[in-house]
């Protein structure tokens, strides 16, 4: 059972170790994210990271990624790769040269969100971007996790990625990691932590590994699970490598409100609704057989809930009512560790909800619901 350090309200549905409720983070925002700035702030601690977006007037722009973090001298970015030495902005990681990631070939079919209508479980897109017309059995899936993120979710179910930021290893230059692309690899999918602040180690993958595949005549597929904060230019190049190779963009719409986001993310989440919204009217209308963009929540207890998920799929639909949406059930991992898993009742409000808007609305994670 957990308490709101500001309206005194207790719930099994509010996280003791985040300190406060959503109802406080919506209508108390200055206070409850002051709180909750304070548990990040530690949590980072450990990892080497700064609690918060830089923004110092006197510091260096990066740029990469849609934090734009101003970083003073001698300071890292949020992300921990980007550092300010003597006023001049270096790359710790994430350049062509030296990605920080791990890799694995995942067999085909795999659990990706997208499961439920890409070409390497369900065959959509056979002959152009499919080997067969069903689950492409006997291919893989480059799996790349990259060990560094935008934001700093205090629910993240993959939190193991920030001692890869610490650690600045184990790394891989753009041509080793597209060496892993063989002929067995019908797919390339770069997740983590997030592609967002590696993005020009993951460009130059696609593109070499791409270049390969077609000298090979032989299908590859692009694929990234992003939370979509990232310099815009890069997330248009990011979809235009996943729309010509029959590839999927999954975007992860964490929150709608943006205190809410904040609390839970650490950072705004403009940016990636910005680019959710310019990559579906750039390309979603061009290629229907696969649709080359898709959202999923996390239903975190207590917090992501029926209203948020309403707010998110109205955004969807305004771009087009055929974007998959997909809701994924929650398991308590890092800070956020005290909360319950997903109910069953939870999972199907939100999904009754959001089909009011759109079409094509999937359940992903059900053994996991209470």
């Amino acid at each position: 059972m957990g308490k709101c350090s500001i309206c005194g309200v207790a719930s099994p549905l509010i996280s003791s170790n985040l300190g406060v409720c959503s109802k406080c983070i919506k209508g108390r925002p200055e206070e409850a994210l002051r709180i909750v700035g304070k548990v990040r702030e530690f949590s980072r601690r450990s990892f080497n990271l700064p609690p918060n977006v830089p923004k110092s007037p006197e510091g260096v722009k990066c740029g990469l990624c849609g934090n734009e973090c101003v970083i003073p001298s001698g300071e890292k970015g949020f992300c921990g790769l980007s550092y300010n030495a003597d006023g001049v902005l270096s790359r710790l990681g994430g350049t062509p040269e030296k990605g920080i990631l791990e890799w694995y070939y995942d067999p085909l079919p795999t659990n990706c969100v997208a499961w439920w209508f890409c070409p390497g479980c369900t065959g959509a897109g056979y002959p152009r971007y499919a080997y067969k017309p069903t689950a492409e059995t006997g291919y893989m899936n480059l799996a790349v996790f990259y060990g560094a993120c935008s934001l700093d979710c205090l629910f993240c179910q993959n939190w193991h990625y920030r001692s890869l930021s610490q650690k600045l290893s184990p790394c891989l230059s753009c041509e080793e990691l597209a060496d892993k692309a063989n002929r067995k690899v019908s797919c390339i999918c770069f997740f983590g932590g997030d592609p967002s602040v590696q993005m020009p180690h993951a460009l130059k993958t696609s593109e070499i590994s791409l270049k390969k595949a077609e000298d090979e005549k032989r299908i590859l597929r692009i694929c990234w699970e992003t939370n979509g904060n990232m310099s815009r230019s890069l997330a248009v190049k990011a979809a235009e490598l996943s729309f010509k190779s029959g590839g999927i963009v999954k975007y992860d719409l964490k929150a709608w409100d943006e205190n809410i986001y904040g609390a839970l993310c650490g950072a705004s989440n403009r940016a990636s609704l910005e680019n959710f919204r310019i990559t579906g009217e750039m390309y979603f209308r061009e290629r229907r057989e696969v649709p080359v963009l898709t959202a999923s929540t996390l239903l975190v207890p207590g917090y992501v809930d029926s209203s948020e998920v309403e707010e998110i799929a109205k955004f969807i639909a305004s771009i087009d009512p055929d974007i998959p949406y997909t809701l994924l059930a929650f398991y308590p991992q890092y800070i956020m560790n005290d909360l319950p898993t997903t109910s069953r009742k939870q999972a199907y409000e939100c999904y009754n909800v959001a089909k009011k808007y759109l079409r094509k609305v999937n359940i992903g994670n059900i053994h996991l619901l209470a």
